[in-house]
This record gives structure tokens, sequence and C-alpha cells, in this order.
């Protein structure tokens, strides 16, 4: 019987094969009491399961292929660590010594204690490593339990697969050494998971979030993957596979032709020269940027450095990462936000949840409460200065007494490390982000006081609209083509003009090839987006007139029938 199903699209592409299903994902967890002499022995079994896991994640860094992304090292690296963090690897212990229960009991308890900290973060990607904890967590539960851990790496194929789990983490990403899948699919994951971004680095057409997936197909049933509108279709009929088959040949040559463009000039027909940036989270990122051909990082998420430790990165640790991109980069622009975090427990330095923390103590607001925090960070960025083009960005400005006690907070940096006679770029760039609705509306102001605007439309859209993206219930609401959203996108860019500063879109509106001719019309000139995502923009920028869409543009902002949007854009992309 032929059926579909639903899901996020992750990672586009189209494949067609056949299924083969992973081990159900999750281990049942006994509980049961412990007398008090046999404690020591538990306790000593815990440890050796976590030296056992450690050797395990070990022993499959040690079999990466050559030819695997860079991210899956760094991926097992960050499990490596999890599992090194007194969170994991001391605190099941104490609950051993003071319930007197089993060590996988205890063990599965403080899993699910750090993931509900982690669902109270309001960033979506920070959220997502929540993942990673499970992952690390099921592991160490299997060697407890004597189960195998990971997925053979003997298995051998004469026709294409795909791949079907509950759910996937990256060090199993290992079984791509000796088994070529076409695809993945999984019940769990998102857009912003680890997983996900290995699957765009690597190519993948890949659909998560089907939540029954694992449950309602069969090894061997043929599917039909679309990565970029989410569908899995399962034993599709003669109709169907032929429709997709050709959809899936021009794919192919599609993305070959893409591959030509990253050498060709960034400009539109009539000679606009535009800027198409990266966005990264990780050092290792640094090659799909220069795969890509971008011309700089519009956006360096800082906060990577700071997740999932019980320790804050030191003024050191931080000014060697921010150095090594810099240098990477060979004097193009790299753009580093600083920390973004929301109110949460996860943050070590241990503020309180607020009862909402997308309106709480974040980003900006938290760097400016911890001055400590926020000078270490600063003196780093600044010192990585000085061996690049590097660019303080600031997150979710809102208040013109933020941007001066942010800027006082700039001139202390540099004023202590003149004392310490350290080097650094006296005319660093500083730059902030308009994510709220105030921001928007105040542009001329910051674009006169700053050195260049970056708008981050995705908390924008989110703030704007009063809508929770990663609400499932509400996430049908979230729409970037909203009047209001357009409207608060084009007054900011026009506020850069008429200051003569420079100004970009780092959300994902930036690497949405369908929205890259309506923000060319709305007045942009630099984008900044996923890698991945670079040269299906540059595509549409090369085939664009500005003449033409701005009075395009201009239409689509002031329509105000929802069902008239969707035929506007058409008719602008045509």
């Amino acid at each position: 019987m032929s059926f579909s199903l639903h899901g996020i699209g992750v990672s586009g592409g189209i494949a067609i094969g056949y299924a083969h299903l992973a081990s159900s994902a999750r281990v049942e967890v006994p509980q049961y009491m412990l007398a008090q002499k046999h404690i020591p022995d538990e306790l000593e079994r815990f440890d050796e399961a976590i030296l056992a896991t450690r050797a395990e994640l070990e022993d499959l860094r040690s079999h990466i292929p050559a030819n695997a992304p860079a991210e899956l090292s760094a991926f097992l690296d960050m499990h490596l660590m999890f599992l090194g963090d007194s969170m994991i690897a001391e605190e099941p212990k104490r609950l051993i010594r003071e319930t007197q229960c089993n060590a996988e009991w205890a063990l599965a308890q403080q899993m699910e204690a750090l993931v509900a900290r982690f669902e109270e973060i309001d960033d979506a990607y920070l959220r997502s490593r929540q993942e990673d904890v499970v992952q690390v967590v099921q592991r160490v539960l299997k060697v407890l339990l004597g189960h195998p851990s990971h997925m053979p790496l003997d298995v051998d194929f004469d026709s294409e697969r795909i791949f079907v789990a509950h759910e996937l983490s990256p060090a199993d990403m290992v079984i791509f050494k000796n088994v070529r899948f076409a695809a993945f699919i999984t019940d769990l994951g998102g857009t912003t998971s680890h997983t996900a971004i290995l699957a765009r680095s690597m190519g993948l057409p890949s659909v998560m979030a089907l939540h029954n997936a694992r449950g309602l197909i069969r090894d061997h049933d043929l599917l039909i993957v679309d990565g970029r509108d989410g569908v899995v279709i399962i034993n599709p009929d003669e109709s169907v596979l032929a429709e997709y088959r050709l959809r899936q040949n021009q794919w192919r040559i599609d993305t070959d032709k893409l591959k030509r463009l990253k050498t060709s000039r960034s400009a539109t027909l009539d000679g606009t020269p535009i800027e198409l940036m990266a966005n990264i989270e990780l050092l290792e990122d640094l090659d799909a940027v220069k795969a890509a051909g971008a011309h700089g990082i519009g956006l360096f998420r800082s906060e990577f450095l700071f997740l999932n430790r019980s320790d804050l990165p030191s003024e050191e640790e931080q000014y060697e990462s921010y150095k090594a991109v810099a240098k990477a980069l060979d004097g193009k622009p790299v753009t580093i936000r600083t920390l973004d975090l929301g109110a949460d427990k996860q943050a070590p330095w241990g503020h309180s949840v607020a009862d909402n923390p997308a309106l709480g103590l974040r980003a900006i607001r938290l760097c400016l409460a911890e001055p400590g925090l926020f000078l270490t960070q600063l003196r780093a960025i600044l010192r990585a200065s000085a061996h690049g083009r590097v660019r303080i960005l600031i997150p979710m400005l809102a208040s013109f007494a933020e941007l001066r006690q942010t800027l006082q907070r700039i001139d202390e940096a540099k004023d202590s490390l003149r004392r310490d006679g350290l080097k650094f770029d006296e005319g660093i760039a500083v730059g902030g982000m308009i994510e709220v609705p105030a921001a928007a509306l105040a542009a001329g102001f910051f674009a006169e006081q700053l050195d260049f605007l970056s708008i981050g439309t995705n908390d924008l859209i989110q703030y704007t609209l009063a809508i929770d993206r990663a609400d499932d219930s509400v996430s049908h609401l979230y729409d970037p083509l909203h009047p209001a959203v357009l409207a608060l996108i084009q007054q900011t860019i026009r506020a850069c003009v008429k200051a003569g500063k420079p100004v970009s879109v780092c959300g994902e509106m930036a690497g949405d090839p369908l929205l890259t001719r309506l923000l060319l019309g709305l007045g942009l000139r630099i984008f900044s987006m996923h890698p991945a995502s670079l040269l299906q923009v540059k595509q549409q920028v090369l085939r664009s007139h500005i003449e033409e869409l701005t009075p395009a543009a201009q239409k689509l902002l002031k329509n105000t029938d929802p069902e008239k949007t969707a035929s506007l854009l058409t008719r602008l992309n045509g």
C-alpha cells in the first residue's frame, strides 16, 4: 500500500531507494534498590561504563573516512566532552549513593533532568543540543545493559538504501564509511540538529521530525525522500515513481551546474555587486565556507564555545578560536556575534529561569548583567582582530541605553588591552543585530551610532508576530512574508542606506532562494547564510535585474491579501 509522511526537510534533494531500518533507539531502563554494601561495586560499574563509552567514541573517531565532512570529528569531540562533564560523569554517582538505586536508573534520571533544562532554552539551535545529551547517555546505558551500542559497519548493499531511524547521532554517521546510503529519515530532530548539519554538508537528502516513520516503514519498502518539501512516499505507484525519477535527474543536473558558479562574480545583470557571506557555528564549518566561495563570515555564533560545560571558556581559549577563523579567512571579514544565550539554568553562571525566557535576560542584556564575562569575551575578540578583518556584532539590541553601555564596555576592553600591551585593531567595526521591532523602528539611530547592522529575521519575525517559532501549534503562523515583517526589513535597509552604513540579513530568509529576489528588490545587498545555501542564492542573484525587481517587491510589500502573496512571489521569481 502506498502512503506518504510529512516532516521537516533539513537537506534538499531527492533520493529513491529501499528502506533499511535502524534498531529501536531508546533503551528501557530498569529500576531497583541496592544494599549499602553493593554501592561501591555499582559506582565502579558506572565508571567502567563511562570509560568503555569513551573508548567506543574514540574508536569511531579513529575510523572517520578521510573524505568525511570535518564537522563529524567536531561532533564526536563534543560527545566526548559531554561524556566528561560532571553532570553526566559524576552527578549520577551522587544519586546512586544517596538513593541506593542502580546505575542505569540514576543516569536515566539525570538525563531527564538535563533535557528539561534544555527545553527551557529559548534559542532553537541551543535547545536542539539536548539531542546530543540523549545520544551520549544512550550509549552509556547500552554499555551498562550489555547491548551493542553502534550500528554495524560491514553491511553491503548492491542498490541504494535509505536509512530509517528513530534518531541518528553524528557518531552513528560513521556507517557511511562502508555503506552508501542515498538519504536518511528520522522520527526526531530538526533543522538545527547536528545530524541535520551533517546531512547538509554531505549533500544527503534528509527528512526529520516524521514522528512515526520508524514504526510504519518496513525493511525493503521502496521509498522516495524529498528533502526540499519534507515528504517521504512509501511504496509509490509507477506514475509517482516515474515523476520523481525525472525530478531527481533534474536536481542532479542543477546541482552540478551550481558548482560552476563558485568563481563567478556575484553581481546582478545590471552590474550591482552583491556580497554573499556565510554563517558558522563551528571552526570546522570553514571548509564549507571556502568551498562555496563566500565573501566572508557574516555571523559566527560564539555561544557554541560556552555551551554544555561546567566552566566558562577562558579568554585564551576564546582568543585561539576567534584567531583561527580570522587567519583562515585571509583578510575577508569575520563577524563574531557576542554571546547570545538566554536566562536558563544551562548557563554556568547560574541565573534563574525567567517565566518567559524569550523576553528575559538574554543576549546583550545578559552580557551587560555579567560585566566580567563580557569583558573576557570582548578582550578575546579584540585580540583576534590583530590577525584578520574581525568585526563585533551585538545581538538583540533594543534600547539606546543598552547601546551606550555596550560601547562603553568595548572601550573598557580596549583600554585594558592597551595597559597589557596587547595588539588589536583600533578601528574594529562594531555592528548591531536588528531582531526586535523596537530596534527596526529605531534603525536610523542605531545606524548612525554603529558601523553596520545585521537583520536577524528569525527573531524579528517571532517578536513581530508574537509567535514562538518552536511551537508546532502556531508554527503555521510564522510568516516571513507578512507585510509588517517586510516593512520592518525595508525600514532598516533604508535607514542604513541614508546613514551610508552596510546592512545584511543573516537569518533564514537570507538563505532561501525563493526570497532572494524579493530581498534584492527591498534594497538588500549583503546576504549571510549557511554555506550550503550560498550557490543557490548566487544563482538567483545572477539572473536578477534590480530595476525590474524594485517595483515588484514594493507591490508585494503593500499587499495585504494572504492568498495573493504566493502568486506575487511567483511572478517576482518568474
